[in-house]
């Protein structure tokens, strides 16, 4: 494996951690499209049950709901880039060794 595949996983890693830092303050640029959707009508029936004059609670609860299932698809996401990329990094040292035990310095 080379340096330039460690590096691709390392920059996903940093977006992931991005989004997911994101999604913790409430952001939500880095949803997906369901989420966005479930969201969407979080919000809808949450400002129509205001305007009657009713308790949001169940809409708002929903939006909880929603950003906790993006953070844990985030985290989810984070932690198998990180396993692949400790799978490049043992495939990369064992090349590494096989070479040296060959005599390919």
């Amino acid at each position: 494996m080379s340096k330039s595949e460690i590096r691709r996983m390392d920059r996903e890693i940093h977006k992931a951690t991005v989004k997911l830092a994101a999604v913790k303050r409430g952001e939500s640029w880095p949803l997906n499209g369901a989420e966005r959707r479930a969201m969407a009508r979080a919000i809808a029936g949450g400002s129509y049950k205001v305007v009657r004059g009713k308790s949001p609670a169940r809409a708002e609860k929903q939006m909880d709901t929603t950003a906790s299932n993006a953070e844990m698809r985030l985290t989810a996401e984070l932690t198998a880039l990180h396993g692949e990329k400790q799978r490049l990094i043992t495939e990369a040292a064992r090349e590494k060794a096989a070479k040296k035990r060959s005599g390919w310095f």
